[in-house]
C-alpha cells in the first residue's frame, strides 16, 4: 500500500469539478493518472483533529472494504496536501471518468421514468426498485443484484448517505454499452464524526457500541417515510433478493484480511485502528450473522 504520498506539487487539472457536499475537491495528475483529491471538511465549528480527517479515512478504507469483498469500487490512496502552510491529509480517488467515459447517478437515472410520480432524489424503497425494472440502461436483473450488494456492505460499514446521487451509472461514448460505476463517496461510513473520547467510549462501553449498532446509524433509504434500519430490515430477511446478496458478501467476508488492511492504513494511530476493527467486526457478529443465519433458515428447512 502506498503511504506517505505528497500531492501538493502534482500538476493541477483545472479542466475537472467535482460537486458535493462535505470538503473541497480538486483534480490532479499523479504518476500519469487522474485522481480526485477530497480534503477533509472544515466545518463552523472547531471540531477535534481526529473528526476534522476522519472522511477520508472512512472514504479509504470503506472502497478498500468493497473492494475486498467483490464488489469493485473506486481506487484510493491516502497522502498529503500543504494548504497556506498547513498539511492536510487527503484521499485521493482515481478518476474513473478520466477516459472520456459520462457518469450519470441514479438520481438522474430516476428522472427518465417518466410514469413515475416520485422525483429524482427519492430514496423510497419501493421507487428504488421500480427505477431499476423500468430503467433501459443496464440489464435489471444485473443492477438489482449491485444494488442489494452495496446495501448490503453499506450495512456492514454504516453508512448513512447512499443517496441516490452518490451512485450510479458509467456510459462509454465510443462503445454505446454503461455499466454501474465503481462504488464511490463513501465518506459517510465507520461513524467519520468519531473523536477520539468518542472512540475511547464506544471500546470501553457495551451500550455505546450497540447504540451505534442496533439504532444508528440508519439506511438513506426509507420505507414508509423512514430510513431503514439495517438491523431490523437485514435479520428480518424478508426481501428475497437482500438474502441472496447477504449470503453472497458473507461467503467473501474474511476479517482478518480487512483487519490486516486497517493494521497498514497510514496517518492513523493504534486508537482509531483499534476503533475501526472492533466496529466493524461487533456490525459482523450483530447484524451480519443473525441476518445470514435468518436468511438460510429457509433453504435448510426447503433441504430437510
Amino acid at each position: 500500500m502506498k503511504g506517505n504520498v505528497d500531492f501538493t506539487n502534482c500538476r493541477r487539472v483545472f479542466g475537472k469539478a467535482y460537486n458535493g457536499a462535505n470538503g473541497k475537491k480538486i483534480a490532479v495528475e499523479y504518476e500519469g493518472k487522474q485522481y480526485m483529491l477530497k480534503f477533509p471538511p472544515s466545518g463552523r465549528a472547531k471540531p477535534t483533529e481526529l473528526s476534522y480527517t476522519n472522511s477520508c479515512f472512512s472514504e479509504h478504507i470503506a472502497c478498500s472494504i468493497f473492494n475486498i469483498l467483490g464488489v469493485t469500487a473506486q481506487e484510493t490512496m491516502l497522502g498529503t496536501f500543504d494548504v497556506e502552510g498547513k498539511t492536510k491529509v487527503v484521499c485521493a480517488c482515481r478518476d474513473f471518468t478520466a477516459d472520456g467515459k459520462q457518469l450519470f447517478d441514479f438520481c438522474s437515472i430516476k428522472n427518465t421514468i417518466l410514469d413515475s410520480d416520485s422525483n429524482g432524489n427519492g430514496t423510497e424503497l419501493m421507487d428504488i426498485l421500480e427505477t431499476i425494472e423500468k430503467q433501459q440502461f443496464v440489464e435489471p436483473g444485473r443492477l438489482l443484484e449491485y444494488f442489494w450488494d452495496v446495501f448490503v456492505i453499506d450495512a456492514l460499514l454504516g453508512n448513512f448517505d447512499r443517496h441516490n446521487g452518490n451512485w450510479g451509472f458509467l456510459y462509454d461514448l465510443v462503445s454505446e454499452t454503461t455499466v454501474p460505476a465503481p462504488v464511490y463517496d463513501c465518506g459517510s461510513c465507520l461513524l467519520p464524526q468519531a473523536d477520539e473520547s468518542v472512540m475511547k467510549s464506544v471500546l470501553e462501553n457495551e451500550e455505546e457500541l450497540n447504540k451505534r449498532v442496533f439504532r444508528f446509524p440508519t439506511s438513506a433509504v426509507k420505507i414508509d417515510g423512514r430510513k431503514i434500519n439495517y438491523y431490523d430490515f437485514l435479520t428480518k430477511a424478508e426481501n428475497a433478493d437482500c438474502n441472496a446478496a447477504v449470503k453472497r458478501i458473507y461467503h467473501r467476508l474474511n476479517m482478518e484480511e480487512i483487519n490486516h488492511f486497517i493494521e497498514d492504513v497510514p496517518y492513523i494511530g493504534d486508537l482509531q485502528k483499534t476503533f475501526y476493527k472492533r466496529y466493524i467486526g461487533a456490525r459482523v457478529s450483530l447484524i451480519f450473522t443473525p441476518a445470514y443465519k435468518m436468511s438460510t433458515a429457509d433453504d435448510e428447512c426447503r433441504g430437510r
